[in-house]
């Protein structure tokens, strides 16, 4: 007996129709998750310390004269530097870039604060950090002193050393000192390290997309 020849049911046409359209769906949601990873997984410019610094706690005085707590930064994305005011170099080549940076973040810029942890509260006061720190940027940078313990354990949590020099005959004397800048996003969480060899724009890349993924 001749069986006719099977021609699919609109059920069924429309069922492949479906199944195709849900297949081309998967593959384009595919793609995007693909597309999407890359983008999340591709390397830093700068040094990627996230989970291997602590988060951003400290004591200390600000240029203003009052207390001030890493919790005081939450919701803000900081750089914190370790310098000092008499420093002849390397502090304001480094603050000069961040300055760069800064103007390279456009409205980002914001949310952005720069921390000047100084490594010679001795001759560091609040007066003295507060017209360094305003002679580059009034409105993000924030100068930070203390006493010498609270210095040394802020240091020695983030690994940097410090040290004072022998002091010339005229009293005057050098702190030799770490240059990196640690970036630490909203959250405080440490995620970054920019050191000298690192250009603005490339520091301002990075720091934007933290800014990004905290947003």
């Amino acid at each position: 007996m001749l069986r006719r020849p099977h021609r699919p049911t609109a059920s069924t046409a429309s069922h492949g129709r479906c199944a195709r359209a849900a297949a081309a769906l998967a593959l384009a949601l595919a793609a995007t998750l693909l597309g999407a990873c890359s983008r999340e997984t591709a390397p830093w410019h700068l040094a990627d310390v996230s989970g291997h610094l602590p988060d951003l706690h400290f004591s200390l005085t600000a240029d203003n004269g009052q207390p001030v707590t890493g919790e005081s930064f939450r919701g803000q994305t900081t750089l914190v530097y370790f310098g000092y005011t008499h420093c002849p170099d390397v502090c304001p080549e480094t603050m000069a870039r961040l300055m760069q940076v800064l103007a390279k973040l456009g409205p980002d810029a914001r949310n952005v604060r720069i921390l000047f942890v100084s490594v010679d509260p001795a001759r560091d006061t609040p007066d003295a950090l507060h017209a360094y720190v305003d002679a580059f940027d009034a409105q993000h940078a924030i100068g930070l002193t203390g006493t010498d313990g609270q210095i040394e354990s802020l240091a020695r949590r983030y690994r940097v050393a410090y040290q004072t020099e022998k002091r010339a005959p005229d009293g005057s004397y050098e702190v030799t000192h770490s240059s990196a800048v640690y970036v630490f996003d909203a959250r405080g969480h440490a995620r970054l390290l920019a050191t000298d060899n690192d250009a603005p724009n490339v520091i301002a890349e990075d720091v934007q997309r933290v800014i990004r993924d905290t947003r």
